[in-house]
C-alpha cells in the first residue's frame, strides 16, 4: 500500500473533493496539466474536470456506467474517456507523478502487504479426468467392433 502525503494529488483527488465527491478547484488546477491537451482536430472534447468528475463518481460508488447522473455527461463519453486515458496511460502517468514527486519530498511511505490466502477448488473444478464415463469415440468403435459377427459370404471361413 502506499500512503500519500497531505499534499499530494491522490489526497487532493480523494480527500479534498467537494460535497458530492466532485474535485475542488486546488485539485483540479494540479491534474490539469496532466490530462491530454485537445489539439482542435475533429469534434471539441466535452470538459475534461466533468468526465473526471464522472469517472470519480462510477469508481466511489462501484454502480454501473449507465447509471452515471447527467450532470456528468452522457455516460458512453465519460467510459470512453476513461478506456482512452487507461489504453494510452494517461492515469498510470498521473499515479507516476504523485507517486515520484511525493517520494522525492519524503512524502510516501512504501508498505508492502502480501495476502497469502489460498482458495482451493474441487479436482473435478480443475479439469481432473472423471471416472467411469468414456469421452471420444475410440470406445464406440470398440464396442461395435465387439458385437459385430463374421460375415456369412463367400469368403467367410
Amino acid at each position: 500500500m502506499v500512503r500519500h502525503g497531505p499534499d499530494s494529488i491522490a489526497s487532493l483527488i480523494i480527500d479534498l473533493v467537494a460535497g458530492r465527491g466532485e474535485l475542488t478547484d486546488a485539485a483540479w488546477e494540479r491534474i490539469e496539466p496532466l490530462l491530454p491537451q485537445v489539439d482542435g482536430r475533429g469534434r471539441p472534447w466535452r470538459d475534461h474536470r466533468q468526465v473526471v468528475n464522472g469517472v470519480l463518481w462510477r469508481l466511489r460508488t462501484g454502480a454501473p456506467w449507465r447509471d452515471l447522473p447527467e450532470r456528468y455527461g452522457p455516460w458512453q463519453t465519460v467510459y470512453e474517456r476513461f478506456a482512452r486515458w487507461e489504453a494510452d496511460g494517461t492515469w498510470a502517468k498521473l499515479l507516476e507523478h504523485v507517486q515520484v514527486r511525493d517520494d522525492a519530498v519524503g512524502q510516501v511511505e512504501w508498505t508492502v502487504a502480501v495476502d497469502s490466502t489460498v482458495n482451493r477448488a474441487h479436482q473435478h473444478a480443475a479439469g481432473a479426468r472423471k471416472r467411469g464415463t468414456r469421452t471420444g469415440t475410440n470406445w464406440k468403435i470398440r464396442a461395435a467392433r465387439r458385437c459385430t459377427r463374421p460375415s456369412a459370404g463367400p469368403g467367410a471361413g
